[in-house]
């Protein structure tokens, strides 16, 4: 099983990792892969450069060996789309090996409006987090799709390369990227928000309009 967990992690926080190593563990041990966004079709510019989103993650998932990074789309030119990126690792992994991404309640939502929604299904398993907050419409279309995909089990997954959808409701760290960048350039810490090597490495390098301390 290959699982992925995309964002813009700008800047990556504990509600981040925490998320992915709970999904991790649930499905057996099974490692996620964070697949940071090049250029997010549905927001502005990020906060940090790329190169510097993918460096803070490096940092945050030192030793952690349930985690991994997966920077094709940093390395893909013009907006990142899931079906895109789904699409490149379906020819890697060939045709029988079960793929999952995972999703918010809140983004799945707004499923219907992603690129290519109605192929992303064919190319994979959806896990979508329940989000304190967050509800489905029930009329939506991404309401239908659940109830027409729905599994009850995480080993459900395992029998076919794609086309279900399970909800999990883990332990939500309610922590917001914009928040944290707010934070940071109104001169406030984020600390215990990030880890500790994440808002260090922020501090040398000055981002989201820290000021720069240096590291001796």
């Amino acid at each position: 099983m290959h699982v992925i967990y995309g964002g813009t992690f700008d800047p990556v926080h504990h509600g981040h990792l925490r998320l992915a190593l709970e999904v991790g563990e649930r499905l057996g041990k099974v490692p996620v892969s964070l697949v940071p966004c090049h250029i997010p079709p549905h927001r502005g510019d990020t906060g940090a450069t790329a190169a510097q989103r993918l460096h803070l993650l490096k940092v945050a998932i030192t030793d952690e060996p349930l985690l991994r990074i997966d920077d094709r789309e940093l390395r893909r030119e013009g907006a990142s789309y899931t079906a895109d990126t789904l699409r490149q690792l379906r020819k890697e992994l060939g045709s029988d090996v079960p793929l999952v991404m995972v999703v918010g309640t809140d983004a799945f939502a707004g499923f219907d409006s992603w690129k290519e929604w109605e192929q992303i299904i064919h190319l994979a398993h959806i896990i979508v987090v329940r989000r304190p907050g967050s509800e489905l419409d029930p009329a939506g279309q991404p309401a239908r799709l659940l109830a027409e995909r729905r599994v009850w089990h995480p080993g459900d997954l395992e029998g076919s390369a794609s086309g279900c959808i399970l909800e999990m409701d883990p332990p939500w760290l309610d922590i917001s990227a914009t928040g944290i960048r707010e934070r940071i350039g109104t001169g406030r810490s984020p600390r215990y928000l990030v880890p500790d090597a994440v808002w260090e490495e922020i501090q040398c390098k000055g981002l989201y309009g820290a000021c720069p301390v240096k590291k001796f």
